[in-house]
Formats: structure tokens, C-alpha cells, sequence
């Protein structure tokens, strides 16, 4: 075909194919399957006997292959008609190929430059067939649903079912690396000696790199590593050899714009082009032009990250371009779209790296070069995109993991990630423990001394290196004095005769050190000594000294001592984070928790000073409720973090520093070393660690994880005999008691020795070993937590004349006077309760022999007046005995009943004084108090057992009846038995617990409560604290005991100066009101006054109760609110949170925090508790954060606008303005309900704020993006606005003029009169009586008209601001009629009703 141009044929192609014309065109629709075959076999026949017939003979045989390939996707063409049609491209490809090749190589030096121009049309012919199939076999595939991102739906299906099953079997990514060998090997040709123009040779080139961008644009195509290689490798050579390099760099910059997904295929593309043919000038271009792409469309979110991708990837690569044109990428550090920020940080950690491990170059030139790189990377640690400073951090990471430790840098990226601590957005802060954590691993301290970083030892190794260096320094120092006071006396021999005087004074300066300004100033009379003391200086030794100085051991002694220094700031860095990293630790985000965990594990293992405060706060994270299992992760490994629980990264952690067996230790050593590490969580741990680590203890133990030889040893060291520290032998029982927590047989095999030890000589001895020891005792019941509704009862009960009774009574009785009694008798009490028969009865001969102890007459009163203690060897004095020395006398006198339940005694007829103990007293009342809460529990058990034998009874009685009418009326006698049974034991604890004729606790109630009413006469705060904590429990078992103190108990709320009774009084009244909630609800404004207390236990507490009664229901809000919310501001940050947290539950209320808004706002902003203007709004904005229902919002916004009508204080004004602007205004209605009560606040708007925070409420408004946002209500609103805005201003500015001008009148009047005043006495000399008395009336008269003429003009004024104030008022009514003029809705027979309330409000 002479007439064919490639050119010309490309672009008729590129535009439509349906009009491509063919000249001898078959109609391939309209042929079957077998006569299209036949017309290709005949054509492929003809190729193949004459392979230059393509372009020689008559145009059927390409017109065969043009008219396949314009219907291939038809479904007529089959697979097998493809894959022919294919192979003839490749085969005549390859024929004119390599006979192309095969005449250039066997021309020698006689060439003939046009010999190979014979096969340029046939290679052009088959190129363009190629071209045309690769886009035709594309379509077909993505058309098949072979594509990465396969169609769904019915449109999906519908396509494939009219596809032909015969062409979706043709399986084009198993031909693509035939086409791209194929291509690959025409482009290795000679174009030069082919194509004479450039256009024609580009012709030519554009019919392979076309096809292989073209596949690139198919991601699947990508996955194939073959594939992928192939287009690389087309695309490369056509750059290298046939001059593709702009076509190249143009079609690289706009897939990277238009594909993400080739991002890093393009950076490998360039990768391959630079490292194997040598053509880095390309990505150089390429580079350049992505570096001045500074901008991008603000809706466009693929370019930036498609752009970003490219450049990391150009960076790792290791392409020289990328460091040759940093100074050009780095102009996106400004570039608006975050992700280039991002690529170019990651790039300049990648440069980091390459730079510092490379050795080419200038050491200096790096060093400067590095110091440039980390100065950036710390700028962006202020970048206002999160994204932005996490990749900086995530940058930090891997560059701690390079050999270069880069010590200058170090101490300022700890800086500034110790802050990020503090960053708003969580993934910050979850990066940078990862950052504070890799910096630990990777500290550069570790060559000398190993990796500890123990701050102590630090400081000791840096002081005695200081201390050597001070010798070196004072040595040398000695030796330079000594050399200059050689040639300074030479010069004094010399001139000895002639100034003798000078000499002592010469021979001072000599010897004065540099900075001694004190022996400058001094007299003659020391100068002497100072002159005498040098011949003493041992030469020979200093000679020595200086010989013995290596100036080699010199310079290391000063840089080992900044190696300390350094290692020293690191130190007190890491220490400081240690608060940050605390609070992290009780973070609602996961991630942020898990790594806290596994920096205080981290730090632990490197001996920081501080992690010990941490491992012990994440303590009570066993509480977490979350149900991931633990997985294996590396500590490094930062994405797979969330699989892991809180829970269990906290038992792993726990075990992996304490409880797991390390290496190098025999297997008594191990278990000493776990049985020790347990012991030793419990010294100085708080109730709550206690608490927190008991639970760990009984999960340990529940799943095995502690061994018996570890039980053993535990219980080894609590029963040995030797003399070993209190703590241990506490610790030791303890823990044993968790772990009986989890199995009772840890417990119950060794109770003997916690009769022995614990309740023995040594519990006497130590109070606190023997609470323990009753804990633990406890735990031979059981821990099985009774299921709600069940009747059964799985607690062990023991008779009444067990040892363990009688070892507890007796140990409560004579135990040694020590604060820590009141703790040991509780528990001993509860333990009688939990495993006792029948407590009762050993509790009432416990009650009966204290009370006769504390009643007891003695023949002479003790020296200190408290009752000896039987049997029991004298204690020695505590410092509580110390603080009540006094003994409290009672005595009967007339009318009054005597407050003791025992007669007193007397002696010869007359009444005697019992000389009663204070500490005595206030251990009877503390038994009688915790006696009278645990037989309430008691009585609940036995009501449970009666109603459990009924239960068991009614079933048995069940079973035998075979009629089902009788076990009907069964179960209805059961149900009444059990009510039955409950009104007995309500009936027992509300009228004979403490009114009963033979109830012991009622005989104590009078007393106990005298003791509380008197306390001018009962002063020992220890009896005090007792009795009060008595009475309260005693309230709790009557309801009419209750009501008769209750105001007692309010009084010492308000009157009591110690803190422990009102914090006391708290707690109780809490329970009393879940008792008898009726009681404490009348009264729950009295309880809200723990809120004020000065101390911030008693507020704690205050806080902690009603946020437990109000949350449950137990009292109700009566507009006391407000108070909890004046505890958001608290600056104690326990009262603070605790607030938040109470508001945040109390939103999850019924619309409970939105019916009390108007009270919390009135309590705030007005009256006499009202806060600052600064609180208060910051208290609003958090409170009003929880209105988020569209219909609180619009009722909310209505009512606020009524309370500007009363309103008259501007503050008022100010305040509800505010809580205005805090709402959203997002629904239409909620602007119409601001621009109907415009009449309420219209005269307000003058006031600066308020006319601000309108001003807020309309920029709002505008910024909403409705559909329905009502434009025209918005202008008129903003036009008012501002016309009141003004109004107010020229009104200010009147009553300013006026002002002014009173003031002026009245500053005139003030001066003529003192004028005149001052002038008379001087023309009153040299007259007569009867001329003063002239002047003095017609001085009067002047005075009279000039008040006359003020008063008129003050007059005038005030008519002047009377009619301002009139026009005033009739401008404002005028504007109310317009406004409601226009509010007014249409007439429909009925009046506009404002609503002022919403039924949300109940």
C-alpha cells in the first residue's frame, strides 16, 4: 500500500473508530465465526508465502486485518480469531525486525544507508496493527470484568451476559509480555537509518509507548511483576534510544495528576531509566516540574497524595535528582496541600540518611548539611496539620534506628516530642511515645556504664568526674602561679633596696588568684604571711604532678565528663515527661494507653528513676472492659497496636517485669525473686493500688499463672519466726489473701497459721498484720458473687466455738491502744459477720465486755485516767494516747439521765466519778456502730435463708401434687410466705434493732448521740470522729432513729471544724439516702453545701455522692445545679474532671441537663453566688456542648430571649447574649425564633458585647450551608442590627454631651462663688458698718441671680435629656409595632400564642 502515511492513520484512528474507513472493508457483524477465520487464515497465508505483501499487493490482505480489529469486541470474533490476528502482528514484526537488523550488521564499512528502507513500510504497517489490537484487546478486557475494579449491579451482569462467551475466554494479561518483548525489540532498531524526519519517527515510536502507557493505566496489569518490567523496559528504550524523553516527561506528569496509582510505578520507571541506562536526566525534568506544581485545586484530593507517593518513592529509590533538586522541593514545605508537606518530610529523612551513611564528601560540608535537614524537621513540629507533625515523628522514629546517634540533634527533638505529648490530636501523641520510646532504646549512653539510665548513679559518676577534673584544673593552675611567681621575686631582688617598704604588698599581688577581689582591698598586716607561705610550695612535686598529667587522660577525663552532662540532660528530660505520660495512661483512646504501657515498660527495664510511679498507676487498668484477646506484637510494631486489649497488655507487662522467670537464675531464686517482687507491690500502696492489684492477683490466678512453689514461699515468709521488717510479713499475707480470693484453698489449708501468726503475739504486736490477717480469713467463704434474683447461698458458715471466733474476740478486746485499731476491729467484725453461725451472740459478749471495761469502777484512778487493760502487758504511749491525756468525767446531775448503759456505782452513799478513757469510749462506740450496719447485711441473709427453705419446701410439696390447680394455689401460698417473711424483718430492724426492750444496740443509741450533741464536753477528736461514724451507721438501720438526728447530723455537717467528720457526714448521708431517700431529699439543699468547703476532701466526696444520687435517681435536682457546675472551674484537677464527668453522664438522661439550664444560667450569672464573666462562659461553653437536639436548641433560644425583658444589669445582658451564640442555629426555625423575640433585646443591642455576640449568632447563621437558610430574614435581621447598633452609639454619645456639660455648668458656678468669695474681704476695708451692709445684699442678690441663672440652666438640660428619653421611647414603640407588624403571621382566625415552656421541660 503505497498510499499508506502512519501519521495520517494514527490520527483517523485516534479520533472515532466506528469512522475509520477501510477501503476493502469486510462486514464483520454480518459474517458467522468460521467465515471470518477463513478470511484471516487466507490473509495470514499470504504474509506468510510473502512477507512484503502487507504493504506490495492489493490492500485485502491488511484491510482483513484492519476490519478484525474495528469490530473485535464484536461477539462474532472469537478468541481463537484473536489470538491468530496476534501472532501474525508479532511474527511480521519479528521478521521485518530482524531483517532490518540482519542488514545493518552485514553491511560492514560498505554501507548503503537506504538498504534497510525497504522495510520501513511493512513495519510501519504491522506497529500501527499492533497499536490498534493493544487497544482493542484493552477494551475487550475492561469490558469482561477483568479489571481491578469490576462493575457491580445489574448493569454488571447485563454486560456480561451480552458478551460472548468466547471472547471473555481470551485471556489478554497472558499476551501483554509477548506485545511488550515484541515491542521492546523494535525499538532496539536503528530509527535513524529508517525515518530521515523526527516526525515520522515519533509516528513510528508513539505505536509502542502508547500501548504501554495505555496497560499502565490498568492497575491489575501492574500486580504482575513481568508485566510491569515490560512497559518500564518499552518506555526506557524509547527514551534512551529514539528520542520519547519529552513525550515521556509530559505523559509521567499527567498520569501522576489523573492516575493515583502510578505514583511509584512512575518513580520505578525513573528508577530503571537512571540505574540501568544511565538517563537520569529525565527525573530530573520530571522532578522540576512537580517541584513548581506549588498549588492545587482545593477539591482536588488524588493529586497531592499521587504526588506525594511519587517523590517518596523517587526519594528511597536513591535517584541522585532528588538531593540535585532539593533546594527546589523544598518550596513545598509551603504548599497548601498537606500530603506534599508530608512527602517532602519524609524525603528529607531519607536525605538525612543517605547523607550520614555515605562516605563521599566533605565531613564538614555533611555535618552542615544534616544540621540544615533537622532544622526543618523541627519547624514542622508547629505545622497546624496533624497529619503533618505526625509524619514528622513517624520520620524521627526510623531515623533513631540508623547507626548515627546524632547527639546534638537528640536533646532538642526530646524537647519538642516530650511536648507534642500535649498535642490536641491523639495519633500526635500516640507518635510521639512511640518517638519517647525509641529514644529511650536507642539513648547513645550505653558504651560506658551499660544502658541503664539510673539518674543517682549518673550523678555520681559526673560528680567524682568533676571532682578529678578540679584537681587537674588546680594542679596546673599551681604550676602556672608558681611560674609566674618565679620571675616576679627575681624583679622584687632587684629592686629590694630600693622600695623595701613595697615589698610585702608585691609579694601579696604575686600570689593572687584570678577573681579574689577581697585580698585586692586588704591591709599590710596579712601581707607578711602570704609572702612566707610561698617558699613552701613543693617544687619538685608539682614538677612531678605535671609530668604525671597525660594530656591525653586530661581530654578524655573532659569529654567523659560531657558525655555525663549529656547523658544527665536526657535523664531530667525523660523524667519530665514522666507526669505527661501518667495522664496518658487514663486516655479514652486506646492506642494512646497501650503505648503509655509500653513506655513505663520500657522505662522500667532501663532503670529510669520516675517509670516506677508509672507502672504502678497503670495499675488500675485491670479494670478496663475490653474484650480483644492479647496478641504477639513487636514492641516496635506500631500498626498492629489495636489488636491488642488494655486488660491483657497490662497482665503481660506486669508478668514480663515481675512474675515471669528470668535467665540465670536457679529455681529457688526464681521463686524468691517472684514471692519478693509481690511483696513488694503492696508497701506503700494506697486502698485503691490494693484494690487494683487484688483484681490482678485473682485474674493471675484464675488462669493459672502463678505457681504453687510461689504459694508456698509466700506463706514461708509469714509464718517464719525470725525477726523480719513488719512490711514484708503484711505484704506477704496480703497477697495470699488476693489469691484465696480466686481459690479458696490457698486459705483454707493454712488457717492454723493465720491463727498463730496473724492473730497471735505477732498481730498483737503489729495491728495491721492482724487486719490483713482477717481479710484474708474472709476468704475461707468464698468469693462467688451472688447472681441477682437467686436465692442460693454458697458462703461457708462456721459454728460459733471455732478457734478463729475466739482468736477475734479475744484480739479485739486486748489489743495494744493504736490508731490502727479501728481498721483491724472493722475487719475482725466483718469477719465474724461473713463466717459466724450465729455472729450475733459473739458480737453482744463483745459489745457487753468492752462496755464494762469503759464502765468499770477502779479502787484508784490511773495516772492518765483510762481503765487498765486486763491480761494485756501496758503498751507504750502512742501519739494517740498522746493527743487525749485527759479522762472524760460523766456524771449524773439533776434532771438529767445518765449517759452511761451501766448504773454508776458509788461509794459511802454518795455518786461516784467514773474516770472513763477517751480512747476506751471511742473503741466501744466504734463496735456498737459497725456492729449495728453488719447485722443490717445479717438480717438480709437470714431473710434470704428463710425465703430460700420456703422456696426449696413450696418445690418439694410442688412435686408430689400431680393436680395443677394445687400447685397453682402452692406457689400463691409461697408468694405470700416470702411477704410474710419481709415484713418480719423489716418490722425487726426498724423497731427492735435500736427501740427494742431486749436489744442491746438500744441501749447505746442516747448515749452515742449525747456524745455527738456535747462537744464542748467531749473534746478528743479521736471520740468525736468515733461516735459520729457510729451514729451515722446507726441511722441506717431505723428510719425513725434517723429522722430524730438528722438535724443533729446536719449540724455538724455546717459546725464541725474537723475535716474527717465532715467528709464522715458525707458519705453517711449518702447512704442514709438510699435507705430513706424521702429524708435526705426534703433536706438535699443542706448536702449541696459540701460544694464550698474549704477542703477539698470533703468537696471530693461531696461531689462524688451526689453525682452517685442524682445519676441513679435517689434525690432530685431542684436547681442546685448550678453549684456542680461551679466545680467544672475548680482548680483542683480531680473536682474538675469529676464534674465533666458528671455533666457528661447526666446528658444521657432524660432531656435532666437540659430541663435545668435556665437554673444552672440564673444560678451563674445572677445573685449573690454568682462567678465571673470569665467563668462563667467558660463553664457555659462546656455545658452547652451537650445541646445538640434541634427542638432543645429552638426552645432553648426562645426562653433565652424572654429572660432579656426582666434583665436591667448589663452583665445579664452580657451572660445570655453569650449562651445565644453557643447554640448552633442550624435549623431555619431557630432563626426565626431569635427574630421574633427581637423586641426583647432590641434596646439591649447598644451594649458593645452584646452587640457582639449577635454579631457571632449572624456569621453563624450565614456560615450554615442549608438548602433552607432564610436569606431575606437574615438581611432585615443584620439591618436591624445595626440600626440599633448606631441608635445606641448616638445615644451614648448624647448622654456623654449632656453629662459633660452639667458638669461644666456646675465647675463655673463652683468658681465665681469662691471667686467672690475670696474679693470681699478686701473691699470691706476702709468702709463704714452701714456700706458693708450695702454690699453684703447686693452681694446676696448677685448670688441669688447666679443660682437662679444655674438653676435655670441645669433645668434646661434636664428638659433637653426628658425630650431625648421621650423621642427616645416613641422611636422604640414605633419599631415594636413595625416588628410585630412584620412578625405577625397571616390571619387564620386566631391570636399568635408565644410558647414559653416545651413539654421537654417535664
Amino acid at each position: 500500500m503505497s498510499d499508506f502515511i502512519l501519521q495520517e492513520e494514527l490520527l483517523a484512528l485516534s479520533s472515532d473508530i466506528s469512522s475509520y474507513t477501510i477501503p476493502s472493508e469486510l462486514d464483520i457483524p454480518s459474517l458467522p465465526e468460521t467465515e471470518i477465520d477463513l478470511h484471516l487464515s487466507s490473509a495470514i497465508d499470504s504474509v506468510v508465502n510473502d512477507p512484503d505483501s502487507l504493504s506490495h499487493s492489493s490492500p485485502t490482505t491488511f484491510d482483513v486485518f484492519r476490519s478484525i480489529l474495528k469490530y473485535a469486541d464484536h461477539p462474532s470474533v472469537s478468541a481463537g480469531v484473536l489470538t491468530k490476528l496476534l501472532d501474525a502482528i508479532v511474527s511480521g514484526l519479528g521478521h521485518h525486525s530482524m531483517a532490518v537488523m540482519a542488514i545493518i550488521h552485514n553491511q560492514g564499512f560498505e554501507a548503503d544507508m537506504d538498504a534497510p528502507m525497504v522495510h520501513r513500510p511493512p513495519l510501519e504497517m504491522w506497529a500501527f496493527l499492533l497499536q490498534w489490537f493493544v487497544t482493542a484487546a484493552q477494551l475487550i478486557h475492561g469490558r469482561s470484568g477483568d479489571t481491578a475494579a469490576p462493575a457491580r449491579g445489574k448493569g454488571a451482569k447485563a454486560k456480561k451476559a451480552a458478551a460472548s462467551s468466547a471472547v471473555a475466554t481470551f485471556r489478554w494479561p497472558d499476551y501483554i509480555p509477548l506485545v511488550l518483548t515484541t515491542s521492546q525489540r523494535c525499538l532496539q532498531l536503528p530509527t535513524s537509518r529508517l525515518w530521515r524526519t523526527s516526525v515520522e519517527k515519533e509516528s513510528f515510536v508513539s505505536c509502542f509507548t502508547r500501548p504501554a502507557y495505555q496497560l499502565c493505566e490498568t492497575e491489575s496489569h501492574l500486580k504482575s511483576a513481568e508485566i510491569r518490567t515490560g512497559i518500564y523496559r518499552v518506555i526506557c528504550l524509547a527514551v534512551k534510544f529514539s528520542g520519547h524523553a519529552f513525550g515521556a516527561q509530559t505523559t509521567i506528569v499527567q498520569n501522576l495528576t489523573y492516575f493515583e496509582h502510578l505514583s511509584e510505578p512512575m518513580a520505578e520507571l525513573l528508577e530503571m531509566l537512571e540505574k540501568e541506562f544511565d538517563y537520569g536526566q529525565l527525573g530530573e525534568e520530571v522532578l522540576r516540574d512537580v517541584a513548581a506544581k506549588t498549588s492545587f485545586a482545593k477539591e482536588d484530593v488524588k493529586g497531592p497524595r499521587s504526588f506525594s507517593r511519587f517523590l517518596v518513592k523517587m526519594a528511597e529509590g536513591g535517584v541522585r535528582g532528588v538531593q540535585k533538586q532539593m533546594p527546589l522541593l523544598l518550596v513545598q514545605l509551603d504548599n497548601e496541600a498537606h500530603p506534599m508537606r508530608m512527602a517532602i518530610i519524609e524525603i528529607i529523612g531519607i536525605m538525612i540518611r543517605d547523607v550520614s551513611s555515605s562516605d563521599e564528601g566533605d565531613e564538614e560540608q555533611k555535618k552542615k548539611q544534616i544540621k540544615r535537614y533537622f532544622e526543618l524537621l523541627m519547624e514542622r513540629f508547629l505545622d497546624l496539620n496533624s497529619w503533618v507533625r505526625c509524619k514528622v515523628l513517624q520520620t524521627l522514629i526510623k531515623l533513631c534506628d540508623l547507626p548515627a546517634k546524632f547527639p546534638k540533634q537528640r536533646a532538642l527533638i526530646t524537647d519538642l516530642t516530650i511536648r507534642t505529648l500535649e498535642d490536641k490530636t491523639s495519633s500526635a501523641r500516640r507518635y510521639a511515645i512511640q518517638l519517647l520510646c525509641k529514644l529511650l532504646e536507642t539513648h547513645p549512653f550505653g558504651a560506658m556504664h551499660g544502658g541503664t539510665l539510673n539518674l543517682p548513679e549518673w550523678q555520681d559518676r559526673y560528680d567524682q568526674v568533676s571532682k578529678e577534673l578540679e584537681k587537674v584544673d588546680a594542679v596546673e593552675l599551681e604550676m602556672a602561679k608558681r611560674d609566674l611567681g618565679v620571675q616576679d621575686e627575681e624583679a622584687e631582688e632587684a629592686e629590694e633596696a630600693e622600695k623595701p617598704e613595697d615589698e610585702s604588698m608585691e609579694g601579696t599581688q604575686e600570689t593572687k588568684t584570678e577573681g579574689d577581689e577581697e585580698e585586692e582591698v586588704t591591709q599590710s598586716t596579712p601581707q607578711p604571711r602570704i609572702k612566707k607561705a610561698r617558699p613552701s610550695l613543693d617544687v619538685a612535686s608539682l614538677e612531678a604532678e605535671r609530668a604525671a598529667l597525660d594530656p591525653e587522660l586530661v581530654q578524655r577525663l573532659r569529654l567523659t565528663k560531657k558525655y555525663y552532662a549529656d547523658a544527665l540532660q536526657f535523664m531530667h528530660q525523660v523524667e519530665r515527661a514522666i507526669p505527661l505520660l501518667c495522664t496518658l495512661l487514663v486516655s479514652t483512646t486506646k492506642t494512646e494507653v497501650l503505648e503509655s504501657i509500653r513506655f513505663f515498660r520500657t522505662a522500667y527495664e532501663y532503670n529510669v528513676q520516675g517509670a516506677e510511679i508509672g507502672i504502678k498507676k497503670m495499675l488500675h487498668l485491670i479494670w478496663t472492659k475490653d474484650v480483644n484477646a492479647p496478641t504477639a506484637v513487636t514492641p516496635g510494631d506500631a500498626e498492629q497496636v489495636d489488636e491488642r486489649s488494655v486488660k491483657g497488655q497490662l497482665i503481660e507487662t506486669y508478668k514480663s517485669l515481675y512474675f515471669d522467670a528470668v535467665e540465670g537464675l536457679a529455681g529457688k531464686q526464681q521463686v524468691s525473686r517472684i514471692a519478693k517482687n509481690m511483696i513488694e507491690r503492696t508497701y506503700g500502696a494506697t486502698l485503691a493500688e490494693l484494690t487494683s492489684l487484688e483484681e490482678l492477683m485473682r485474674t493471675m490466678m484464675a488462669d493459672g499463672g502463678v505457681h504453687g512453689d510461689v504459694i508456698n514461699k509466700l506463706w514461708q515468709v509469714y509464718s517464719t519466726d525470725q525477726e523480719i521488717p513488719k512490711q514484708q510479713r503484711q505484704g506477704a499475707v496480703i497477697i495470699l489473701g488476693m489469691l484465696g480470693a480466686a481459690k479458696r484453698e490457698v486459705v483454707t489449708e493454712r488457717v492454723e497459721n493465720l491463727l498463730k501468726i496473724g492473730l497471735g503475739p505477732f498481730g498483737m504486736s503489729d495491728l495491721v498484720l492482724a487486719r490483713y490477717t482477717c481479710t484474708a480469713l474472709q476468704r475461707l467463704g468464698g468469693s462467688a458473687k451472688k447472681v441477682k434474683g437467686s436465692l442460693a447461698d454458697k458462703t461457708l458458715r462456721l459454728p460459733m466455738d471455732n478457734p478463729i471466733f475466739l482468736k477475734l474476740k479475744e484480739i479485739v478486746e486486748n489489743a495494744p491502744k493504736s490508731p490502727y485499731w479501728f481498721g483491724m476491729a472493722e475487719q475482725a467484725i466483718n469477719t465474724i459477720y461473713l463466717l459466724g453461725e450465729q455472729p450475733d451472740s459473739l458480737c453482744g459478749e463483745l459489745l457487753k465486755n468492752l462496755t464494762a471495761r469503759v464502765f468499770s469502777v477502779h479502787p484508784a484512778p490511773a495516772a492518765n485516767g483510762d481503765a487498765a487493760i486486763p491480761s494485756t502487758p501496758k503498751a507504750a504511749p502512742t501519739e494517740l494516747e498522746a493527743e487525749t491525756p485527759m479522762p472524760l468525767v460523766y456524771e449524773e446531775t439533776q434532771g438529767t439521765q445518765a449517759a452511761s448503759p451501766v448504773k454508776p456505782r458509788s461509794s459511802n452513799g454518795s455518786a461516784a466519778q467514773d474516770m472513763v478513757g477517751s480512747f476506751t469510749l471511742a473503741q466501744l462506740v466504734f463496735v456498737v456502730g459497725h456492729v449495728a450496719i453488719k447485722h443490717i447485711v445479717y438480717l438480709e441473709l437470714v431473710e434470704r435463708e428463710f425465703k430460700r427453705r420456703k422456696d426449696e419446701k413450696a418445690k418439694e410439696t410442688a412435686a408430689a401434687k400431680v393436680a395443677d390447680k394445687d400447685g397453682n394455689d402452692l406457689d400463691a401460698v409461697a408468694g405470700n410466705a416470702e411477704d410474710d417473711i419481709g415484713d418480719l424483718i423489716a418490722s425487726i430492724r426498724e423497731k427492735e434493732l435500736l427501740y427494742g426492750d431486749k436489744s442491746l444496740l438500744a441501749v447505746y443509741g442516747p448515749m452515742i448521740a449525747s456524745i455527738c450533741a456535747s462537744p464542748k464536753r467531749y473534746r478528743s477528736p479521736v471520740l468525736r470522729q468515733a461516735a459520729i461514724l457510729a451514729l451515722t451507721k446507726l441511722m441506717c438501720v431505723s428510719v425513725q432513729f434517723c429522722e430524730q438526728h438528722l438535724g443533729l447530723l446536719f449540724n455538724l455537717l455546717e459546725k464541725s471544724k474537723d475535716a474527717v467528720v465532715r467528709s464522715n457526714i458525707v458519705i453517711a448521708l449518702g447512704d442514709l439516702a438510699v435507705c430513706f431517700g424521702s429524708l435526705i431529699d426534703d433536706n438535699s439543699e443542706r448536702l449541696y453545701q459540701g460544694l464550698s468547703d474549704p477542703d477539698l476532701t470533703v468537696k471530693k466526696n461531696t461531689l462524688m455522692v451526689l453525682t452517685h444520687l442524682i445519676l441513679n435517681g435517689m434525690i432530685k435536682v431542684k436547681g442546685q445545679l448550678g453549684e456542680m457546675a461551679k466545680c467544672l472551674e475548680d482548680p483542683d484537677p480531680r473536682i474538675s474532671d469529676l464534674a465533666r464527668l458528671f455533666f457528661t453522664e447526666l446528658n444521657t438522661k432524660d432531656n435532666a441537663l437540659y430541663n435545668n439550664l435556665q437554673d444552672v444560667i440564673s444560678h451563674l450569672s445572677v445573685g449573690r453566688w454568682k462567678v465571673d464573666e470569665e467563668c462563667f462562659e467558660r463553664t457555659m461553653r462546656f455545658i452547652f456542648t451537650f445541646i445538640e437536639k434541634e427542638k432543645q436548641a429552638e426552645s432553648i433560644i426562645e426562653k433565652l430571649c424572654l429572660r432579656f425583658k426582666p434583665a436591667s444589669d448589663e452583665r445579664q445582658w452580657r451572660d445570655i447574649a453569650f449562651c445565644l451564640s453557643l447554640l448552633p442555629f442550624k435549623s431555619e426555625r431557630s432563626l426565626k425564633k431569635l427574630i421574633d423575640g427581637l423586641p426583647f433585646y432590641q434596646d439591649k443591642l447598644h451594649e458593645e458585647m452584646v452587640s457582639k455576640r449577635f454579631s457571632e449568632i449572624l456569621a453563624k447563621a450565614r456560615a450554615n450551608k442549608s438548602s433552607s437558610k432564610p436569606e431575606t430574614e437574615l438581611n432585615e435581621f443584620e439591618a436591624i442590627l445595626n440600626q440599633h447598633q448606631a441608635k445606641g452609639l448616638e445615644a451614648q454619645a448624647t448622654e456623654a454631651d449632656v453629662l459633660r456639660k452639667t458638669k461644666a455648668a456646675k465647675r463655673r458656678a463652683a468658681k465665681r462663688t469662691e471667686g467672690k468669695a475670696a474679693a470681699a474681704p478686701a473691699k470691706r476695708k476702709g468702709r463704714s458698718r452701714k456700706d458693708e451692709e450695702e454690699e453684703e445684699e447686693e452681694e446676696e442678690e448677685a448670688v441669688e441671680e447666679e443660682e437662679n441663672d444655674e438653676d435655670a440652666e441645669i433645668a434646661r438640660l434636664r428638659g433637653e435629656e426628658e425630650e431625648i428619653e421621650r423621642a427616645r421611647e416613641k422611636q422604640r414603640a414605633r419599631e415594636e409595632a413595625g416588628t410585630k407588624k412584620k412578625a405577625a403571621p397571616p390571619k387564620r382566625g386566631g391570636r399568635k400564642k408565644v410558647v414559653v415552656d416545651s413539654d421537654e421541660d417535664e
